[in-house]
């Protein structure tokens, strides 16, 4: 995932801005990592370079 992709992206659950921990980053891409929503405290995961932004229920 490009790191160009964060200015653009929010929680598809309650739109809430997402804080990113990277655990893995190759030639400025995000590999493996996670994205946090600070209003509704999602979750979502960053692996093999995609995120899986499905609300927790749907995952």
């Amino acid at each position: 995932m490009k790191r160009e992709l964060l200015k653009i992206l929010c929680c598809p659950v309650c739109k809430g801005p997402l804080l990113l921990e990277v655990e893995g980053e190759e030639a400025g891409e995000i590999i493996k990592g996670t994205f946090y929503c600070k209003v509704c405290s999602a979750y979502y995961p960053i692996d093999e370079g995609i995120p899986n932004l499905l609300p927790p229920e749907l995952r």
